[in-house]
């Protein structure tokens, strides 16, 4: 619950911010010494003081992101780099692989990057270790190395970056920790010393250096001299003319074949759907859309699409939404696009699971892109369109077969007729994005309109737009009516929240209307609740808004329950509302089901149905508890 004297736009905050490469270069350059101190201390100890130093300067190089990607949520400490993205983002990248580094090795699996000795840095005849500390350096680094690594990390979180508890537990649940809580309790029990995690001792950027056994290097230097000349001569073998694959662009090379792995990659073997295939078919998926663009007869372009799907190369710039698997595929995939976008080349593909967009300079195979998203379980809601490119904060979108008309529509100004987005064989006009705003003074949206009726869609920034709704849960009907479109308008701006989380589609309901206690007019309460792809993941926002109010304000909010839900279709949130006289009060909502209302905390106080309105000071903090009419008893969202 929040206070609002106001009712702001709510502007995603740094936790949710996009993060590219140049941002996440930038901090980890800047913070490079506390980054690597962090992955030494949270590495196991056994893996020895040299393989600790090199490996700790390996996990952190390999921090950086391919391309853009989501800062997690989890803020960074308050006495260092501040509320930073780009290191919050590299951070937990650092924090997450020095964790898995400490993994035990599994027969029935491969290891993992971060269990091997690490490729580079590299030093060859020299040992590296920190400089040796004192007695209380020694009997702390003894006390780590019997901790679990989570406890470990905990440690360090709490004293290397100055996090407090609850934003420890977060950032060791979004490393991959299952249990933070029993990490925490662990590092319990290690005396707090965290002074100490500043010494010396465990600084692997200033470093001894002492030379290997000399007399064992000399006979490793002689074995390796016959395995290279083993491997020149297979070398030579391998590359004697013969059958073997066409250039692949910025595919990375091909190291061994096997006919399954060819088959899924020859360009002969795509499925192409007929264009009429959709009108007889019961299902209304991707996997009815025809192959489409004027180069879907290039094999070679194709191939290398195929090909770098399979194997993307250092150069390629890979991005899939949360939970989508960034694998090859696994057989003949189906192909949807293929041509000229602009100044690109585009390839659209589809395995039944995941839809991969290729794409590379018209005029050269260098600067590709390789984007996935997770499209398993697609209808005709959210199977209507994809994204074909994005130029100068614009974007371009394939439509399905079944698309009559397409038109874009300011969705902050319900008032405002659509426009209408003219459609080539299926490939719409360029739109305004608005995943490319930086300021929410707009927020377009697209409309589609088949047999059935006309659906809203809006861009995420990621391949499939996401599907937006109106209505109780459970009963929910697309944004086409005046009244919906009014119901979205003060909201349209909490979208900017959820970029890239891989929603599938986003639901306003206005569940209750509280006359204020002024007795001036009437607020507003909507609960938006974005689905993904992958199910989890899923966030629900309580907003409140009052006449006069451009934008709801963001009352409470929640991730990865049921609530304003199918399986739990109630809700309730409040917010501290100061009125044109200069009193506070409390105001809480709840669903229509809702019997009783009662806070406690800060602010004591009851009512009898779902609306609750009374006296508060300014600041105060009150829990709240709703009854619903069968007796279960719901919490206020948070």
């Amino acid at each position: 619950m929040q206070s609002q004297d106001v009712a702001p736009p709510p502007a995603p905050s740094s936790a949710d911010a996009v993060v590219d490469v140049e941002q996440a270069e930038a901090a980890l350059v800047e913070h490079y010494p506390r980054l690597v101190r962090l992955a030494y201390l949270v590495l196991p100890p056994s893996l020895g003081r040299n393989r600790r130093v090199v490996t700790a300067h390996a996990l952190t190089q390999r921090a950086l992101p391919r391309g853009r990607a989501c800062a997690p949520a989890i803020p960074a400490q308050s006495t260092g780099p501040g509320s930073d993205p780009g290191y919050a983002f590299v951070r937990l990248q650092v924090l997450r692989t020095a964790l898995e580094a400490g993994l035990p090795l599994k027969r029935t699996a491969w290891p993992k990057r971060s269990q091997l000795p690490p490729l580079l840095p590299q030093v060859w005849g020299l040992r590296l270790f920190p400089r040796s500390g004192g007695a209380d350096e020694l009997a702390l680094d003894q006390r780590l190395s019997a901790l679990s690594g989570p406890a470990r990390a905990a440690y360090v979180l709490r004293g290397l970056e100055k996090l407090p508890d609850g934003d420890v537990r977060e950032a060791l649940t979004a490393a991959g920790c299952e249990d933070p809580d029993l990490a925490l309790q662990e590092a319990d029990d290690t005396p707090e010393q965290y002074a100490l995690l500043d010494s010396p001792e465990f600084d692997p950027c200033s470093l001894h250096a002492r030379p290997t056994d000399l007399m064992r290097r000399r006979q490793h230097t002689k074995a390796a001299l016959a395995a290279a000349a083993a491997v020149a001569v297979c070398g030579a073998l391998i590359a004697l003319p013969g059958d073997g694959w066409a250039p692949d662009g910025a595919a990375a090379p091909v190291y061994a074949q096997n006919p399954a792995a060819e088959a899924a990659l020859d360009p002969a073997k795509l499925t192409r759907v007929a264009p009429t295939a959709w009108e007889s078919s019961a299902r209304t998926d991707f996997s009815v859309w025809p192959a489409r663009g004027d180069l879907t007869g290039d094999k070679a372009l194709l191939r290398r699409a195929l090909a770098v799907w399979a194997r993307p190369g250092e150069s390629v710039q890979v991005s899939a939404t949360p939970g989508t698997p960034s694998g090859g595929p696994s057989g003949p995939a189906q192909l949807l696009y293929a041509g000229t976008v602009d100044s690109a080349r585009v390839v659209i593909l589809y395995d039944g699971l995941r839809i991969a967009r290729y794409a590379e300079p018209k005029n050269s195979t260098k600067g590709a892109a390789l984007d996935f998203a997770r499209v398993d379980g697609a209808g005709r809601a959210e199977a209507n369109a994809l994204v074909l490119d994005r130029a100068d904060g614009n974007v371009r979108y394939l439509t399905a077969p079944w698309i009559k008309k397409a038109a874009e529509r300011d969705l902050l100004k319900p008032g405002t007729g659509a426009r209408d987005l003219p459609l080539t064989g299926g490939v719409t006009a360029p739109l305004a994005s608005a995943a490319a705003q930086t300021n929410c003074t707009s927020w377009n949206v697209m409309q589609l309109t088949d047999s059935t009726g006309t659906r809203l869609t809006t861009d995420l920034g990621e391949l499939v737009p996401a599907h937006l709704t109106t209505g109780r849960p459970g009963s929910t009907h697309e944004v086409s009516g005046a009244q919906a479109l009014r119901t979205w308008a003060p909201y349209a701006c909490s979208l900017a929240s959820l970029r890239s989380a891989g929603v599938r589609s986003v639901n306003a309901w206005a569940y209750a209307r509280q006359p204020l206690p002024d007795a001036s007019s009437s607020a507003d309460w909507v609960c938006t609740r974005a689905e993904t792809w992958r199910g989890g993941g899923t966030r629900v926002l309580a907003q409140f808004h009052t006449p006069g109010g451009t934008y709801g304000a963001v009352a409470a909010k929640a991730e990865n329950g049921p609530s304003c839900g199918a399986k739990d279709p109630h809700v309730l949130a409040g917010v501290l509302w100061k009125s044109e006289t200069g009193s506070w009060y409390l105001l809480a909502a709840g669903s229509r089901d809702t019997s009783s209302i009662s806070t406690t905390g800060g602010v004591r106080a009851s009512a009898r149905g779902g609306l609750l309105a009374v006296r508060a000071e300014q600041g105060a903090q009150a829990e709240l508890k709703g009854t619903l009419e069968d007796g279960r008893v719901i919490s206020g969202l948070r």
